[in-house]
């Protein structure tokens, strides 16, 4: 077994006994890991609260050549959002991206991007923020992470360019705006509006404000892509109201 050492933020734990937990970590050096904490169940354990979800920590664990569970020796709390107490929908928005990662990504597959990102998009909740726009915000990355990036530019039937923003409509599964000529023929479209469009293409390049139209809109439309990647409804997505 070799020792190997990162920093992770914490995105999931899991009761393994009386005594022990589970906890996936991201970590920017290796990606998302499973480590054991022996032990991290008692009050005075080792970790201490360096195991809280949503927890920076720098650790420390054996991996196992092999696969299986590795075993954390070490955990150190590095940042802790503890803003996101006084305030559920943004608490309920961090979990979201938390969960978004845990189940888009493999184990032992590093997205740095993603984990810088996933760290920008949890300080700006611990901060106020708007949890509809760092969630859409957050999405897109996500989406463009995975290689699901939304075609936006290019109608993703077709593949003809989208010259004006009136008459189009979104298909996740066809993975992104639809031409009007396209649109009979594609069973999941929903309409677009031209200001959806629009905010759509400048999230692409950066976090927007959303206006009060555009975060329903936006929330539906990237929701509906995010499901069809996983092939599941997130969890989380029920407590997420625009």
């Amino acid at each position: 077994m070799s020792l190997e050492k990162a920093t992770g933020l914490i995105i999931r734990t899991t009761d393994w006994s009386e005594s022990s937990r589970i906890a996936t970590f991201f970590t920017k050096e290796f990606g998302k890991i499973r480590v054991l904490a022996k032990g991290g169940r008692r009050i005075k354990s080792n970790f201490e609260v360096a195991l809280d979800l949503l927890s920076v920590c720098s650790i420390v664990w054996l991996r196992k050549p092999q696969g299986g569970l590795e075993i954390l020796t070490e955990a150190r709390s590095e940042e802790r959002f503890n803003g996101l107490r006084s305030n559920l929908p943004n608490l309920y928005a961090a979990y979201y991206l938390a969960e978004l990662v845990n189940e888009g990504l493999q184990d032992y597959d590093p997205h740095e991007q993603l984990y810088t990102h996933t760290l920008e998009g949890l300080r700006l909740l611990n901060a106020g923020g708007d949890p509809i726009g760092v969630i859409c915000w957050y999405e897109m990355l996500w989406l463009t992470e995975l290689g699901y990036r939304p075609r936006l530019n290019e109608c993703g039937s077709c593949g003809q360019a989208i010259l004006r923003a009136s008459g189009l409509n979104y298909s996740a599964g066809a993975g992104g705006v639809i031409c009007p000529s396209c649109a009979p023929s594609i069973k999941d479209k929903r309409p677009l509006s031209a200001e959806g469009w629009r905010a759509l293409v400048e999230l692409e390049k950066g976090h927007v404000s959303l206006t009060y139209a555009q975060r329903h809109e936006l929330k539906s439309v990237l929701e509906q892509t995010v499901c069809v990647v996983l092939g599941k409804r997130p969890r989380l997505a029920d407590y997420i109201v625009a």
